[in-house]
């Protein structure tokens, strides 16, 4: 069965979601620590947080919020948004999260993404390929790169990168159905991938479409607010 990986954007301390990365579509849906110690009671083993804050001024900003989850739960923690230097990636760990998603800066100074995979393992970082019309986006979304999604997988598969997270922005928190044939493509290309889809789940059927598709792992948030997602039956 595929990984189910709830998760948990925060920004100003509170559980929100987005649609599509736009800040103005914020919804607030309460408390992260509460809602991550739902997910450990219903079953779930990992938790997605994002830090949108960070993601939006280029530095972490929500450690506290990581730290109450990672010390209140057992919920094996992946954490990202605005890690851009040395420290922030020390803080994200020394708080807790054992696993850190970082995009931009491989866009932006790939040669330090290549020395934190080198110091940190392969399995402790997630490469995070988010996605708009075929080119990576950066920095929360509010910029897009020139480059393509496939030249950025082909470096970085190519050094060593394992753990991708990988978000068609145009479908993300519009509940229309995630970007399955992107999703198989990358399978197809990088086999040994460990491949996380994100964007657009809105229902129990598109999880396990995506399943049926041989697609590793999934997250998935909006559609379980909104109570669209039956975990107990994906569980079953």
């Amino acid at each position: 069965m595929i990984e189910l990986i709830p998760a948990i954007d925060i920004i100003e301390g509170k559980c929100v979601r987005l649609t599509k990365g736009d800040y103005d579509t914020k919804k607030v849906y309460g408390d992260p620590l509460e809602m991550a110690q739902q997910f450990e009671d219903l079953g779930m083993r990992r938790l997605h947080v994002v830090d949108l804050d960070g993601a939006k001024s280029k530095h972490v900003v929500n450690l506290s919020a990581l730290r109450a989850i990672t010390a209140h739960t057992g919920l094996v923690v992946d954490f990202g948004g605005g890690v851009k230097t040395d420290e922030d990636l020390e803080k994200a760990y020394e708080a807790g999260a054992s696993l850190v998603t970082v995009g931009s800066i491989a866009i932006t100074n790939p040669e330090r993404y290549l020395k934190w995979l080198e110091k940190y393992g392969v399995d402790r970082l997630i490469l995070g390929a988010d996605v708009r019309d075929g080119r990576v986006s950066i920095n929360g979304w509010k910029e897009d790169s020139d480059v393509l999604l496939e030249d950025f997988l082909l470096r970085f598969m190519k050094e060593g990168t394992r753990n991708v997270l990988c978000t068609e922005i145009s479908r993300d928190g519009t509940l229309s159905g995630p970007a399955i044939d992107l999703y198989t493509s990358i399978m197809e290309r990088y086999p040994q991938c460990r491949l996380i889809a994100s964007g657009g789940v809105g229902s129990t059927e598109d999880i396990l479409a995506l399943d049926a598709a041989g697609i590793p792992s999934v997250v998935f948030g909006k559609a379980y607010y909104e109570g669209r997602i039956n975990l107990h039956e994906l569980m079953v």
